[in-house]
């Protein structure tokens, strides 16, 4: 069946350090993956093309619906042009309309501009409510890949969703289960038949500054990349 493909999702350079040291194969880059990831910094985008492995770039201008006004329709084509000129491999996209199933016109419209890039289709489609018919049209669109939980709030908790979902795709498309994945379970996810796991692989980072704190620079629950966490899934999903 091959290898098992493990991606990483960073928001910052030391994660994305860690993920490369660790054995990560791909790197989902964000910002703010507290908030389920935002676009990155140009400047980080620059620092992750010299990664020697595939980086693609969260496309999402801002945190909660994934339902976009033409302006932020604008801004992140603007964004997946940035993506491009740093030199990453590919984008991650999504796009819902009011009723929580695709946008498809917005999402061939931000695949257009992608053109080239390889293009991963991001856990809004967790939110449509007739996933079979998500998975179809993610196929149509032309998307590479669905990065879902099944519909579930982890991936673990939607094993039977996965594997039908795995099996409607039958190789047309790639199936990435992600949210809460990790060495104990990385076993059952790939029962269900994928290829490829998502991760954070984060720790708590802990140690900040009392002051950062009480002036809201810094959050308690904060988390990066840990490189002994992703090489242990590594070797999980690897023996």
């Amino acid at each position: 069946m091959g290898a098992v493909l493990l991606e990483v999702c960073v928001d910052d350079a030391e994660g994305l350090d860690a993920a490369v040291a660790g054995g990560a194969d791909r790197i989902e880059l964000c910002a703010a993956l507290a908030l389920g990831g935002l676009t990155p910094s140009i400047g980080l985008m620059k620092r992750a093309a010299e990664a020697p492995i595939p980086v693609f770039a969260m496309i999402r201008p801002r945190a909660g619906s994934f339902v976009f006004s033409e302006t932020e329709v604008a801004i992140m084509e603007a964004e997946i042009d940035a993506a491009r000129a740093s030199g990453l491999a590919g984008v991650v996209l999504g796009a819902n309309r009011a009723d929580h199933s695709l946008d498809e016109a917005t999402l061939a419209r931000l695949l257009r501009r992608a053109e080239g890039l390889g293009h991963t289709l991001h856990r809004a489609f967790d939110l449509t409510p007739d996933k079979a018919a998500a998975l179809e049209q993610a196929i149509t669109l032309g998307f590479d890949r669905i990065l879902t939980s099944g519909g579930a709030l982890k991936a673990i908790d939607a094993l039977p969703a996965l594997a039908a979902l795995e099996k409607q795709a039958a190789g047309r498309i790639r199936l990435m289960p992600g949210s809460g994945v990790t060495a104990a379970n990385a076993a059952a996810l790939l029962e269900t038949g994928v290829r490829e796991l998502h991760a954070s692989c984060a720790r708590p980072i802990g140690g900040e500054d009392p002051l950062l704190l009480d002036f809201g620079f810094a959050s308690e629950a904060m988390r990066r990349t840990d490189c002994e966490t992703v090489r242990a899934l590594k070797a999980a999903i690897s023996g």
